[in-house]
């Protein structure tokens, strides 16, 4: 279809169905953010939202920390009038009151509009950030993109089967973790004991991802592993006291080894972190537990590494 055509066809459509504004939310894959998207809108392929397409018109679905909500309703309460001629809205949604702003924009050269919403979640505040190009501005008008802001709703946890079958790796072994998070959808996991309210630290927890850069020469493996270990989030006071080659599912890798004090307790843990080189990714597996239980914790941390297989 021409755009042009196609352009007119979503358009009729839209004036004809905004009244009746009600099919169920959809939720992108490995997002905790759903909404009713308008029509003409699909799962984005390259990102975590929606798109038209032609991917003129991109929506962006993602989770914050819980305290953004709160500052940033705290910013619209202390200057309702806004600042820049951009004055924030609030709506209400079926997972509580949330707040938006549209302004207009460049994108490179081109005149779009930009919209962002947040919203409260229950251990973390969703967003979503919509741009339209000009061209397509009397189609997705700013009150369609307010009904569709309304539309969002909230689920707290993502099915572990989704999250998983969006790596770029299959795992066949979980060790009874309790909770299964998606950092970066496609590109890192945290399994752990605890949750985002509880804490991670407090207890064994695992980060599986990929890093796209390793030493081309095998001698210079063990010092980027040191390096990579020194970049673990929340570690302080980290000693590292092993570094190793090891082979992993017939790879080569390298394991190292950290004591460290981590999280606002100051939990003594020890620390694993694994590479598995890969001519294209290498595989990062970090393990985490405080001190007192690193034995069980680092038996279910090797049963995971090993259950982990390319796609």
């Amino acid at each position: 279809m021409k755009p042009a055509r196609y352009l007119a066809a979503v358009a009729l459509y839209i004036a004809a169905t905004c009244a009746a504004f009600a099919a169920d939310p959809v939720f992108p894959p490995g997002a905790r953010v759903g909404m009713t998207p308008l029509v003409g809108l699909v799962k984005a392929k390259a990102f975590v939202g929606f798109e038209t397409e032609d991917q003129g018109v991109k929506v962006l679905v993602a989770d914050l920390p819980a305290e953004a909500y709160g500052e940033v309703a705290n910013a619209f309460k202390a200057n309702p009038g806004g600042t820049g001629g951009i004055k924030p809205e609030s709506i209400e949604t079926s997972a509580g009151l949330a707040y938006y702003t549209a302004e207009n924009a460049k994108d490179g050269a081109a005149n779009v509009r930009r919209y962002s919403m947040i919203l409260p979640g229950p251990t973390f505040s969703g967003y979503v950030a919509v741009q339209v190009p000009e061209n397509a501005s009397r189609i997705y008008t700013d009150d369609a993109i307010r009904q569709m802001f309304a539309s969002a709703v909230i689920r707290n946890e993502v099915p572990v089967d989704e999250q998983l079958g969006l790596m770029p790796f299959k795992m066949s072994e979980l060790s009874n973790f309790k909770t299964v998070r998606t950092l970066a959808p496609g590109a890192a996991l945290i399994l752990a004991d605890g949750d985002e309210k509880s804490g991670f630290e407090t207890a064994p927890f695992m980060i599986v991802g990929l890093v796209g850069s390793a030493p081309a020469q095998p001698d210079d493996r063990g010092r980027f592993s040191q390096q990579m270990a020194t970049t673990i989030p929340g570690v302080r006071d980290g000693r590292i006291t092993m570094s190793e080659p090891v082979r992993i599912d017939g790879m080569p890798g390298y394991e190292t080894r950290i004591d460290a004090v981590s999280g606002k307790d100051n939990t003594p843990v020890t620390i694993v972190q694994w590479l598995r080189f890969g001519s294209q990714n290498s595989l990062r597996i970090i393990g985490s537990s405080p001190r007192d239980g690193w034995t069980g914790a680092f038996t279910r941390f090797r049963a995971v590494r090993d259950g982990i297989r390319p796609r």
